[in-house]
This record gives C-alpha cells, structure tokens and sequence, in this order.
C-alpha cells in the first residue's frame, strides 16, 4: 500500500472513531456513570502500545516530548468540558454542548497536523506519535474525571451504594 493510501485510510479511521467517541460520549450521559468507566479506557487504550515493539513505530526523543505536549494541552479542553451531576443520588456526566465541539475541532486539528506531518515523517513514525497524543490526552483527563468523580461521590448520602 503506498504512502497516500495509508494517510487516507488512517484519516477516515481516526473521524470514524471520533464520531464513534462523540456518540457514546452523548449516549453515556443519559446513563449514571461510575469508576469503571472512568478508568477502563486507559486501561484498554494502552494496549495499543505494542504497536512500539515494531521498529517502524518507535519515536525520537523529540516526536515523543512533542506529541505528550500536544496530548496535555489538548487534554485541557477535554477537563474543561467534563463536569458531573447528581440526579436521584446517582453520579451523571453533565451534557457539555461545547465537548461535541471540542472534540470535532480536535478532530480537524489533528487531521490538518496529520496531513502536513505526513510530507516529512513516515506514516508508521506519525501513528505512533498519534496514538501517544491521544494516551497523553485522555490519561489525564480520565485522571481529573476520577478525581472530580470521587469528590462528588463523597457528597452522596452514605446509604446510597455505587458499583
């Protein structure tokens, strides 16, 4: 498969996941939440990783600082957006118009990068610097999400139980 076909197809994937991440994302505020599915998608997000035990994968020490401050920054916005909610003394995700936003922006932000990035830097180079801005990203939101969760479970009557 040739260069441009690998960009291609890597794009269409990555907006399919993203619109997969917006649905569940609006789905799941609809339902209360608790600390497994918190904590779980890091969990199964890295791994991913193993995709660093082909050479073709492996970063520089540059690409991985780049892409973990890309990752931290863009977690920003993510925090900002993720607020929870008692409703029936049970622990909700609070609907955030502007996360859907966020995340499409986010989106074409990372499409943009990927495009330019991909003249100077091979395809399997840039999905490893990818899939390490997306773990730099959602590893400390899911780690901010835990914290605010935990301190608005402590709000909760103590008779109330949460799996």
């Amino acid at each position: 498969m040739n260069k441009e076909m690998s960009i291609i197809i890597s794009t269409v994937f990555a907006t399919c996941m993203a619109l997969g991440v917006i649905f569940i994302r609006l789905k799941a505020a609809k339902k209360p939440t608790n600390l497994k599915k918190i904590i779980l998608p890091p969990f199964f997000m890295s791994t991913g990783a193993l995709m660093y035990v082909v050479p073709q994968f492996r970063l520089t020490s540059t690409e991985i600082l780049e892409a973990i401050f890309v990752g931290l920054f863009f977690s920003l916005f993510l925090i900002k957006t993720s607020k929870f909610e008692i409703i029936d003394n049970e622990i909700y995700l609070k609907r955030s118009k502007s996360f859907v936003f966020i995340l499409l922006g986010l989106l074409v932000v990372r499409i943009v990068m990927k495009l330019y990035l991909s003249s100077s830097i091979d395809v399997e180079q840039l999905s490893g610097m990818f899939f390490l801005l997306a773990f730099s990203m959602i590893l400390p939101w899911r780690l901010a999400m835990y914290k605010s969760y935990t301190k608005m479970r402590r709000q909760l009557p103590s008779n109330t139980i949460i799996t």
